[in-house]
């Protein structure tokens, strides 16, 4: 599982002009679910990323997490995450999860954060989306479940 990890002011995720997902202070999730994650990739991550230390303290220092900031999260799905490139110009994602089995995990990744509890907002699973991000700072995480295990 694999998830680009942005610090954002706000965020917010449109599907055919209507905003469906938005956010204040916290965290844009990009999320793709790979061929063989499971439950152990999505407990990883979510720990990872409610105790990521991103937020700055009164020095200037990133000492505070999602969850000392009471911050929220937008997670959108983002299969492309998976993208092969080796061979040619066009993208193989042979190694994303097919579409129903990435959804689940997707849910039960959410589900999880809610379960720590992060305020989580969500775009469409598979809808063409907009997303709107104000990455504050810029501060961006990137994060493969597999090289945290």
């Amino acid at each position: 599982m694999r998830a680009v990890v942005q610090r954002v002011r706000r965020s917010k995720v449109e599907v055919n002009g209507e905003v469906v997902g938005e956010i204040g202070k916290g965290v844009n999730i990009l999320l793709g679910v790979g061929k063989g994650d499971g439950d152990d990739d999505i407990d990883v991550l979510v720990k990872k990323i409610v105790n990521l230390r991103i937020f700055e303290d009164e020095k200037g220092k990133f000492n505070y997490s999602l969850l000392d900031v009471k911050g929220e999260a937008l997670v959108i799905s983002q299969f492309t995450l998976y993208a092969n490139l080796k061979k040619g110009r066009r993208p193989s994602f042979e190694d994303a999860e097919e579409p129903g089995r990435a959804k689940e995990l997707y849910e039960r990744f959410v589900d999880s954060m809610r379960e720590e509890g992060i305020t989580t907002k969500t775009g469409i699973f598979g809808a063409m989306m907009n997303v709107y991000i104000e990455n504050w700072g810029p501060v961006t995480i990137v994060l493969d479940s597999k090289e945290l295990m």
